[in-house]
């Protein structure tokens, strides 16, 4: 029986529940003996511009060994262009700020110290004279304010896609509905901040970080220091959560070997919560503006979606996502005509960058607020609306009218599995009795179906490497990168089902760039369909060199000899009893040559699935409860129901967090209102129902697995699911929208503002 498939405990669970995880400021690695401490010091103001840095008062301090501001760099990477080409180069982002600041919390000075109490206490010793400059918070605004924050480029834009605007669109169309809607600003917050460290050993750099990407850390460290191929090794331990603000390495990080060589000795730099609230990338922050036509019957014909994205002070990753949101921008349905056009502005705020789903959940949540908008203007139950218009079942690419190609869905069987799950009918008739009786507790449905890509949006790729040990184990070693995805478990799944070799007998190397020279990480849902193939790919090839060697011990012809994956043996077909084991075959091979590593290479996928969440709205407070979560996900082949169920859960959860309570808000000054948990809104189980979870698989042809991606499907159809919700329970007071998050406050005024 293949192991494929089936529930499989995690391998990674035991140490995590028992003695805990290893972290990096847990190290305690003789290499880092003696480490000093490193504090920056950070800018208290959004935009200003810097008269004069005063350090004497610092490194007078007690245990400090150096205090370095932007001007005392000599390596070549003193700026950071755009991860993008295409991002304007005027908009680059220096290690320190230099001449001026562009957001509360920006580096502006480091502090390097005996220990962490004396760099903290130093840095108030640093005082920075500012000269104010006005302040541009909203993206909005920005987008034609006179104050720029980089003059030389002449505007607040960071990038333009335009792809065309049609005048003409919704000519023809018997109902048109628009809509401005936002999709809030969000934190990562990762139980687990950015910390890292730095130690030269014989000319080398070791780099420990917290990351979602070591190979792409090493490269970046060896193009900031001016360093030579092997001069950089970057060990990744135990990473505790990533969420897509750690795909990047910040000047936080990438400033340590450096500041390690000035001080002679190893340095470590773990932030503070608020730091990590203030200065890890932030994610969403898009403003839409929806337009849907069609007939009275509920067809859609023309769908449009105008996007400002909000980049924050520089231009990184989060200036890109509007691409992102454009390539999804039809979601699940056949529309004939789409537009999305797009603007990413710079604003005094934090920067931003990809965060569970990067610009997928933006595009979902837009086309299913314009279908709700649409059901209502029509008259129809926005299910049938949504089932009307759904692209029918298909096993061969799909092209969608934005020109992306989806693999392969049947969007209205995951829409009939949530709602039959849901038990659609008793619902609408519960909801019609309270609304009868007048109670002040109110029920909402809110329904979205939604489709993404992962391991996208170009074809991608991933290395792997498996090798047989003399004693018969296998070691499989894999460019992804886990921080919670389970993937020790998984490609020893993959391994001991290709193999024969027992699952406990897999071990799974990552996260240590000389033992893993390539790879490319883990994000945007990748790592199974591609990392997993590859160690499939790899395993396969070790069976085929290992079959070669058993030929030969059994004089047999390779075309003869099989594996016996139940008993891990070689034997020629038809004769089981002389076999030759794993440990036998290894022994007999020249030079240790079972083993292989190669890249595998794919276009990406489409996972696609449906949500359904009831929520109960108090309508004298605004408060809102979440009373049931129905998801059908469709990811795909499954390769274990535990791991896909784990990632399933955590992604709802932060979906239903952003539409909930989370959002980063600043004040006018640009000022963070919420920096720290007490001021914002984590999501906990209190606020969570047990979320009921319907299964799915529809096998793709792009990869060996047949699977896609699942690790940020969750946070793409519940966000817009449970603000339907909201909006439905509110639909008898005239309410029609309401943007997200549906916090108690917000509602509240919402209903006054309607007159009830």
């Amino acid at each position: 029986m293949s192991i494929v498939g089936t529930r499989v405990v995690r391998k990674e669970d035991p140490k995590f529940l028992t003695v805990g995880g290893t972290y990096t400021a847990d190290l305690r690695d003789p290499r880092l003996d003696g480490a000093a401490h490193v504090m920056y010091v950070r800018s208290t103001m959004a935009h200003a511009n810097i008269v004069s840095i005063d350090t004497a008062g610092a490194k007078a301090a007690p245990g400090v060994l150096g205090v370095y501001t932007f001007d005392d760099f000599d390596f070549p990477g003193t700026i950071l262009p755009p991860p993008v080409p295409m991002l304007p180069a005027a908009m680059s982002r220096p290690m320190l700020a230099t001449g001026t600041v562009r957001f509360v919390g920006e580096p502006v000075a480091v502090i390097v110290a005996e220990t962490a109490a004396q760099a903290a206490d130093a840095a108030e010793q640093v005082i920075i004279d500012y000269e104010p400059l006005p302040v541009v918070v909203d993206m909005e605004v920005a987008l034609g304010s006179e104050t720029h924050l980089f003059p030389s480029h002449g505007s607040n834009t960071a990038l333009t896609l335009a792809f065309g605007t049609d005048p003409a669109l919704f000519d023809g169309c018997e109902v048109v509905v628009t809509e401005r809607v936002v999709n809030n600003r969000v934190a990562a917050a990762p139980l687990e901040g950015r910390s890292a460290a730095a130690a030269w050993v014989d000319g080398r750099l070791i780099h420990w970080a917290s990351t979602q990407t070591p190979q792409a850390a090493r490269d970046a460290l060896l193009g900031v220091l001016g360093l030579e191929a092997g001069q950089v090794r970057v060990i990744s331990p135990d990473v505790g959560g990533g969420f897509g603000p750690k795909i990047g390495i910040y000047p936080e990080e990438l400033l340590l070997g450096w500041l390690a060589k000035q001080v002679g000795r190893p340095v470590r730099w773990v932030e503070t919560r608020s730091e990590n609230m203030t200065n890890l990338a932030h994610g969403r922050g898009q403003v839409q503006q929806v337009t849907m036509g069609g007939s009275k019957d509920g067809t859609v014909s023309a769908f449009r979606i105008e996007v400002l994205q909000d980049s924050g002070a520089y231009a990184m990753l989060g200036a890109f996502l509007p691409y992102m949101t454009r390539t999804m921008a039809s979601g699940v349905y056949a529309i004939p005509k789409v537009e999305c056009n797009a603007v990413s502005v710079v604003t005094n705020t934090t920067p931003t960058a990809a965060y569970r789903g990067a610009g997928r959940p933006e595009a979902c949540a837009g086309i299913e607020r314009a279908m709700d908008l649409f059901a209502g203007k029509v008259g129809m139950d926005p299910v049938e609306v949504r089932r009307k218009n759904l692209i029918p079942p298909f096993m061969t690419p799909h092209t969608t009218a934005v020109g992306t190609a989806y693999d392969c869905g049947d969007y209205a069987k995951s829409l009939d599995l949530a709602l039959e799950a849901a038990d659609y009918p008793a619902l609408r008739a519960d909801q019609a009795a309270r609304r009868a009786s007048g109670s002040s507790i109110q029920l909402g449905i809110g329904v979205s179906v939604y489709v993404e890509v992962t391991a996208g949006p170009a074809p991608g790729e991933e290395w792997g490497r498996v090798a047989i040990q003399p004693d018969g184990t296998a070691k499989v070693y894999t460019g992804t990168s886990p921080h919670g995805q389970g993937h020790v478990t998984s490609w020893s799944m993959i391994a001991a089902d290709t193999l024969g070799i027992d699952f406990d007998k897999i071990t799974v190397i990552h996260g240590d760039t000389d033992e893993v020279p390539k790879g490319v990480g883990t994000y945007g849902s990748r790592s199974l369909q591609l990392g997993g193939s590859a160690v499939l790919k790899c395993a396969e090839t070790v069976v085929d060199q290992a079959r070669q060697v058993a030929a030969n011990l059994l004089e047999a012809n390779v075309d003869d000899v099989m594996l016996d994956k139940d008993r891990g043996a070689f034997h020629v077909a038809g004769s089981p009893s002389v076999s030759k084991s794993w440990a036998e075959i290894a022994a007999a091979s020249a030079d240790g040559g079972l083993e292989s590593a190669q890249d595998f290479k794919a276009t990406p996928t489409y996972p696609f699935g449906a949500h359904v969440i009831v929520v109960e709205v108090d309508t004298e407070t605004g408060s809102v409860t979440v009373k049931r979560v129905i998801t059908c996900d469709d990811s795909g082949t499954i390769v274990n129901p535990v791991t896909v169920e784990g990632q399933r859960h955590g992604g709802i959860a932060q979906g239903i967090a952003q539409a909930l309570i989370e959002e980063i808000r600043y004040d006018e000054d640009g000022n963070p209102v919420t920096s720290n948990f007490a001021d914002y809104g984590i999501i906990s189980m209190a606020e969570l129902p047990s979320f009921e979870l319907v299964t799915m698989e529809t096998g793709t042809p792009v990869n060996p697995l047949g699977a896609k991606g699942i690790g940020e499907s969750g946070a793409i159809g519940s966000t817009p699911a449970l603000q339907s919700a909201v909006c439905d329970a509110l639909s008898p007071f005239g309410i029609t929208h309401i943007d997200i998050p549906t916090t108690a406050e917000k509602v509240w005024r919402a209903i006054a503002a309607a007159g009830v």
